[in-house]
């Protein structure tokens, strides 16, 4: 099987901090949006169990089928704002279920229609660049503000990787990662955690579809997840090169439309076991489609399904699994996400600012996305983009083209 021939020790260990990263930077979250809605410890199971099903599907199968990185996640923006909306509007699990349900139609709609990815395509490469760059650098210095609670662990592990870079650049990664373990389990050890063994098993719960559920929970939960999630997921493939067809000497990229509306559909089937918000990923994606998966990018497809596949263990294993991941220290997380970062945020700028001409509204772009900002609800992604649209705009309506560098 040509997966097998093409997968690399470098491909598992991106797919493996992909997974790492994805749920232990944000599962306490989508805990308080269950428990916002009265969830039960089944229901919160319950949860995990149609979040990595969905997830891993959504990203395993279209990665094997199409030999592309394709990365869904979950909405994190968008778990924040279920859970806000829950407690302050006192809506129970059905309410929720029918809210999850109407936004995953409202994603069906926007990819079937193709619209999102067209406007997508007009957004020039060095906006979407600076996007993505702006995105993944917060967590490029959460790796090193890490060191003011385990400076020695954030120390090794960045004298680990540059060792690691220039002796086995293929495996730096996966090298600091085994180091990070080793020194984590010689020094402070790992977090305590209960660690229950066994099978997750789906609860149905029946949805209840209200004018208050979809005003106060299906349309903030379908903005904050085009705006917060999708726009960067599709930044990070234009930007990578899987959106580009001369980038990939000639291949087909990916289906931007199709995979949205994939993620609509398996959040409309899973919504009732749990699944509030399936969407492309950014920062797990980026993991998983930068030069540190594979050195050859037609190869890196491997490291999304391997993060695919892992996504489903967790689905079916999800207590054990969980207890697992949590287990490891938070700055040993924070760390190795921000230097597997490094190689595409350093890619990903010098894209950016390339272009004299488009040089000052990246920068625009970048500052605004990488500074958190949060207004009427909607994370800094989507401000970064207006940002640097208007920038953009205004330095170039009517004026003549400038040349080159």
């Amino acid at each position: 099987m040509q997966f097998f021939k093409d997968l690399s020790l470098s491909a598992c260990a991106a797919g493996f901090v992909a997974v790492l990263v994805g749920f232990t930077s944000s599962i306490a979250i989508v805990f308080q949006a269950a428990q916002s809605f009265g969830a039960t410890p089944a229901i919160m199971a319950s949860w995990m169990w149609a979040i990595g099903l969905g997830m891993g599907l959504c990203t395993l199968l279209p990665s094997l089928w199409l030999r592309k990185p394709v990365m869904v996640a979950w909405s994190t923006p968008g778990a924040a704002v279920l859970a806000s909306a829950g407690l302050a509007g006192g809506f129970g699990m059905a309410d929720a279920v029918g809210a999850f349900m109407v936004s995953a139609l409202l994603v069906v709609l926007v990819g079937w229609t193709g619209w999102f990815e067209r406007l997508m395509s007009r957004i020039p490469v060095a906006i979407a660049s600076a996007l993505l760059a702006g995105a993944l650098a917060r967590f490029g210095l959460s790796a090193f503000s890490a060191a003011e609670t385990a400076a020695p662990l954030v120390v090794v592990m960045l004298l680990a990787y540059l060792l690691g870079k220039r002796t086995i650049p293929r495996y730096a990664v996966p090298a600091t990662l085994l180091v990070a373990v080793v020194f984590a389990a010689l020094t402070t050890g790992f977090t305590p955690t209960d660690i229950r063994f066994g099978l997750t098993y789906p609860v149905w719960v029946t949805p209840t579809v209200s004018l208050a559920g979809c005003v106060s929970l299906a349309l903030p939960l379908f903005i904050v997840t085009m705006a917060s999630q999708n726009l960067p997921g599709v930044a990070a493939i234009q930007a990578c090169g899987y959106g580009d067809r001369r980038a990939l000497g000639g291949d087909a990229g990916i289906p931007v439309s199709k995979v949205i509306t994939l993620t609509g559909v398996a959040t409309f089937v899973l919504a009732p076991f749990g699944a509030f918000a399936l969407n492309l990923s950014a920062i797990t994606a980026a993991i998983c489609m930068g030069p540190e998966a594979h050195a050859d990018p037609k190869k890196r497809y491997t490291a999304s399904a391997v993060c695919g596949a892992l996504y489903i263990l967790i689905g079916l294993f999800g207590a054990t699994i969980i207890g697992v991941l949590t287990a490891f220290p938070k700055e040993l997380v924070s760390a190795i996400a921000g230097l597997a970062l490094i190689s595409t945020i350093a890619a990903a700028l010098r894209t950016a600012l390339d272009n004299p001409a488009h040089r000052e509204a990246a920068m625009v772009t970048f500052l605004v996305t990488l500074s958190g900002v949060v207004l009427a609800g909607v994370g800094s992604a989507f401000w970064g983009v207006v940002a640097g649209a208007i920038a953009l705009a205004i330095q170039q309506y009517g004026a003549p083209e400038q040349p080159g560098p």
